[in-house]
């Protein structure tokens, strides 16, 4: 047993997708969520610039002594993901591998979608983490506007709308009737997601799948905190204004969220820009234009 807290990582806010997954399914355990929203988002940026960024905010984590990491983001998670688990002597639980499991679990016809950040396509930590099924036909679309759209509150509309028809026209064209939403933000977008593309395509949010996992690794390892007659406490820290993440993290969250603590980041930078819409359209197989991967061998 072990009444340390559970240390959640994201670049911003989509990771608190992920924290109120783990307050629902493991209501007694506190957690330390640290968000770098100073340098958000990470989804444009070079993957060794992601890889820097991200192993500096869970080594903050790490001081604090958490008894485990979860790293709430996809594109962080494509990464780093090998070298936080080389890093770090406490677990390490990651959005990619669950959702794809799952995934391949859900799939009634092999094609699978994926819709993520530009970094996690261009990644192709996806295709990598389905090697073990090569049944799965993955076809992969970069979604640019729908993390914006999100931290706008525009969830309806003719804009939310029109950006979900554009991203999933190739998924719908090669018949998925699976499609795993691979960022943490997505899941605030299901009912127009849904809408979009049918109720006979399953939705596979990596925010459940990686709770599941935390409560696995918990209970195997006895690192569970023993039943309590007081609440957990949790902790929220940004690297960005604390104001605006408490107020625009309540929306993904809920009240749970109350004072946000200052974190430092060894090199705040403004927000890079948003990649243009034809960011990842170039024809290359797997990486955002729609066209299917079929590098899944083992």
């Amino acid at each position: 047993m072990s009444d340390a807290p559970i240390g959640i990582f994201d670049s911003g806010f989509g990771g608190l997708t992920v924290a109120r997954a783990i307050l629902d399914q493991l209501p007694n355990e506190p957690i330390v969520y640290l968000g770098d929203s100073a340098r958000q988002p990470y989804g444009p940026r070079p993957i060794a610039q992601v890889r820097a960024f991200a192993l500096e905010m869970l080594d903050e984590l790490v001081a604090e002594g958490v008894k485990m990491l979860v790293i709430a983001c996809n594109s962080a998670s494509s990464a780093m993901l090998r070298d936080a688990r080389e890093r770090y002597d406490v677990p390490v639980i990651e959005v990619i591998n669950p959702a794809t499991r799952r995934a391949a679990r859900a799939t009634r016809n092999g094609r699978v979608g994926l819709i993520a950040t530009q970094a996690t396509v261009t990644s192709r930590a996806y295709e990598d983490a389905f090697a073990a099924a090569p049944h799965i036909e993955l076809t992969s679309a970069a979604c640019p506007r729908f993390v914006p759209l999100v931290e706008q509150g525009v969830t309806m509309g003719d804009e939310v709308l029109d950006a979900a028809r554009d991203y999933l026209e190739p998924i719908i064209g090669r018949g998925c009737d699976t499609l795993i939403l691979g960022c943490t933000h997505y899941p605030l977008l299901t009912g127009v997601i849904s809408y979009v593309v049918g109720d006979g395509v399953t939705l596979v949010s990596s925010a459940d799948e990686t709770a599941k996992d935390v409560y696995r690794v918990l209970n195997d390892q006895g690192l569970a905190r023993a039943e309590a007659t007081s609440p957990p406490a949790h902790r929220f820290r940004a690297t960005g204004d604390p104001a605006v993440f408490a107020a625009l993290g309540r929306r993904f969250l809920g009240p749970e969220i109350g004072l946000v603590e200052t974190a430092a980041a060894a090199a705040p930078e403004t927000a890079a820009q948003p990649a243009p819409e034809t960011a990842g359209r170039s024809g290359r197989p797997g990486h955002g234009d729609g066209t299917p991967s079929k590098a899944l061998t083992t």
